[in-house]
């Protein structure tokens, strides 16, 4: 799946980077105080993930096996230091906003983690919109996340007043037990609906049913007997495709 469309329907939907794989925790628990710092923060992501993730992939087969984290977080952090430097001049109010999570990014799982998993393993332009998708989903979940703490905290949207002057605000939204609120709420609503989720597993496939504060001692182990013998499934039919495809392409060459 390298198509530029599924890489970024992807990263925005299927594998939603906080909604679904629950990554990068820190900031989008700590900036969403409102929707401007929510896409502030998530735009950010993107462009040290897009350019990550092209030099990552341009140099794929260069940079050795054994130093291969060392050299991400190098790349990493030579993007996010333009982007602070760039932030720092010419949006200053939103750099003071954000604060120490600009350079935190350096350590954002999501871009250490699409390198590990995805850059370091396929050309430049696959990676190049894998970045593209995963950044989108990043700043449309903080972007909610932050509009719906802001709109009912404050009563206002990206700073513009909303609700009428009668509203009372939920003060509690846009401190820090209201990200994890709204976080819980979107999750409940994602398992309801059935979408893309870190928690909605199918109870078929897993012993636990997908409940991780069950999965100890014997249903744990179950589970990884489980997810071991769905890969190695999945590898033999990948291997009876490959043999497949040779005996026919072998056959056309004979005719």
């Amino acid at each position: 799946m390298n198509k530029p469309l599924e890489r970024i329907v992807n990263g925005v939907i299927k594998e939603n980077p906080t909604l679904v794989l629950m990554l990068g925790m820190c900031p989008t628990l700590a900036v969403t105080t409102s929707a401007i710092n929510g896409v502030g923060m998530g735009v950010s992501t993107m462009c040290v993930l897009i350019m990550s993730n092209l030099l990552i992939s341009a140099l794929r087969k260069v940079i050795p096996g054994g130093v291969r984290m060392p050299a991400y977080i190098v790349i990493v952090a030579s993007f996010v230091t333009i982007v602070e430097m760039l932030m720092h001049a010419y949006v200053t109010s939103l750099y003071d906003s954000l604060g120490v999570y600009i350079p935190l990014i350096v350590v954002n799982c999501i871009i250490l983690g699409r390198a590990e998993a995805y850059a370091s393993k396929n050309p430049v332009v696959p990676s190049i919109f894998d970045g593209v998708g995963m950044g989108l989903g990043f700043t449309l979940s903080l972007t909610v996340i932050g509009s719906i703490r802001e709109l009912f905290g404050a009563g206002t949207l990206f700073g513009f007043q909303v609700m009428p002057e009668i509203y009372t605000p939920v003060s509690i939204l846009v401190l820090a037990p209201g990200a994890f609120l709204v976080l819980a709420v979107l999750s409940a609503i994602q398992n309801k609906l059935k979408l893309p989720s870190a928690t909605n597993v199918p109870h078929e496939e897993l012993a636990c049913g997908g409940n991780c504060a069950r999965c100890t001692g014997s249903a744990c182990a179950v589970n990884h007997m489980k997810l071991a013998e769905a890969k190695a499934e999945e590898a033999k039919r990948l291997q009876e495709e490959r043999k497949a495809k040779a005996a026919a392409k072998k056959e056309g060459e004979h005719k």
